[in-house]
């Protein structure tokens, strides 16, 4: 385990002559086969995930949901769920996991569309094709909405990045235990299992 630091990234808002769209202009988006996110206005189109994405993806989400659903927490949810974190212009993000703690869903309700806010946990899986600008601007994101925590899962490295502000963040690897904190309390996993 190792502690890092992270440079808060600001993304810059589109240009003028640019038509900025809103949620609710993303959620009519006909369906294409491809993954959408919609960023200060301007969509941003995501090809389908390859087959190692996909595994990673599944393999945490399963680990989350067993342990939130048994403990009746919230709910986790997959990866083309869509989370709108600002308005004015508008940002749609969706997470290759979440989750969203009980009292909030108390709160809230379940949307049709998207859920209003972060999650509590946001998980990035880095795929093949992300830069680390990329990853570093979706944590950035995540964190400024109010997200409790995020984690990065690295599969090149095997490593899990636990993100709790800018400046805490820890670096975990091998027989680490990656855990839910404060945030699912008790959730814990060895980091290695995510990437047998």
């Amino acid at each position: 385990m190792e502690k890092r630091q992270h440079n808060l990234s600001r993304t810059k808002l589109p240009s003028a002559q640019q038509t900025l769209l809103t949620a609710e202009d993303l959620w009519k988006q006909a369906d294409d086969g491809y993954r959408y996110e919609l960023v200060k206005g301007v969509i941003r189109r995501m090809p389908p995930a390859g087959f190692e994405h996909g595994i990673r993806t599944a393999k945490i989400g399963r680990h989350l949901d067993a342990y939130v659903e048994k403990n009746k927490l919230g709910y986790v949810c997959g990866a083309e769920t869509g989370f709108k974190i600002s308005q004015n212009p508008d940002t749609v993000r969706a997470p290759d996991a979440a989750f969203v703690r009980q009292a909030a869903i108390d709160e809230q309700g379940i949307p049709k569309g998207y859920w209003e806010g972060a999650p509590d946990l946001a998980v990035e899986v880095i795929s093949p094709g992300d830069t680390y600008t990329e990853v570093d601007e979706k944590v950035d994101e995540w964190l400024i909405a109010g997200c409790a925590m995020v984690w990065v899962v690295n599969p090149r490295r095997e490593t899990v990045e636990v993100y709790r502000s800018p400046e805490d963040i820890t670096v975990l690897r091998g027989d680490d235990i990656l855990d839910g904190d404060d945030v699912i309390e008790g959730f814990q996993c060895r980091v290695q299992d995510l990437f047998v």
